[in-house]
């Protein structure tokens, strides 16, 4: 292929669907990774009609190991020379102190924000040491900078997904492979259903009263990190809307 590819997780719904929708229309061929086929091939074919993109739909769970490698391992060879890694799958699940915590959805939490993140970075960064080339991009959050009440291990996640992004920078940089973290403050997407396992009214109540971030302003901040020239690498950015100056902080109306 002689358009550049972009590898994204967590691409049904969200950050990643509308980052996914964003570098179709800068005529990326897109990898797009989630769960949810339905969902998925529904993308798919919208990108299609909508852009021409070519678009390879991987489905799997990146908490699962083997079957990351698997699906990585067996991507057709066009499909191998990845420019472009989103690690954008993450979740919260809960939210309540340490002692009253729920191990569920802490596991849930580490495997998916944190190991998942490795399992599909240990497979597709080889691709792009060996090729010399590739920008990796970590969707990480405003915990991963400040800790708030309840949010003990969500914020622990992010705040190891903002030291891996840190080591990768390091580590990567001779090759050299591009790599920057995006760390969003309050964005109303599926976020909140999601942690309040599906309690669509509580969740709803996290975004009343303040003008809340879009993910459609997220993906454009990625493809303002992917446009800049090779000699310039943003190492992280942090977006808040302009009602939260930090993150247990939001001025509503």
């Amino acid at each position: 292929m002689t358009k550049k590819i972009a590898f994204i997780t967590g691409a049904s719904s969200g950050i990643g669907e509308a980052i996914a929708r964003r570098l179709a229309a800068e005529n990326y061929c897109l990898i797009l990774n989630a769960r949810r086929e339905d969902r998925i091939l529904k993308l798919k074919t919208e990108l299609e009609e909508k852009y021409n993109a070519s678009v390879l739909p991987l489905i799997f769970d990146i908490r699962k190991r083997d079957a990351v490698k698997n699906a990585i391992e067996n991507l057709p060879n066009e499909w191998k020379e990845i420019d472009v890694l989103v690690n954008n799958a993450g979740l919260a699940s809960g939210l309540s102190t340490i002692f009253q915590g729920d191990i569920d959805d802490w596991e849930k939490m580490i495997d998916t924000n944190l190991k998942g993140l490795l399992f599909v970075s240990r497979a597709i960064l080889p691709l792009m040491v060996e090729r010399k080339m590739g920008h990796v991009i970590n969707i990480g959050s405003i915990a991963a900078k400040e800790v708030y009440a309840n949010g003990n291990v969500y914020c622990s996640t992010k705040f190891a997904v903002d030291a891996l992004n840190k080591a990768m920078r390091i580590e990567l940089s001779s090759f050299p492979v591009k790599v920057t973290a995006i760390h969003p403050g309050a964005v109303e997407t599926e976020f909140s259903i999601v942690r309040f396992h599906g309690d669509a009214e509580r969740a709803g109540k996290v975004y009343e009263g303040f003008d809340s971030l879009h993910a459609e302003d997220i993906a454009e901040a990625a493809w303002f990190v992917l446009s800049r020239p090779q000699h310039v690498n943003i190492n992280e950015l942090t977006i808040m809307p302009t009602a939260q100056p930090m993150s247990g902080v939001i001025h509503r109306k």
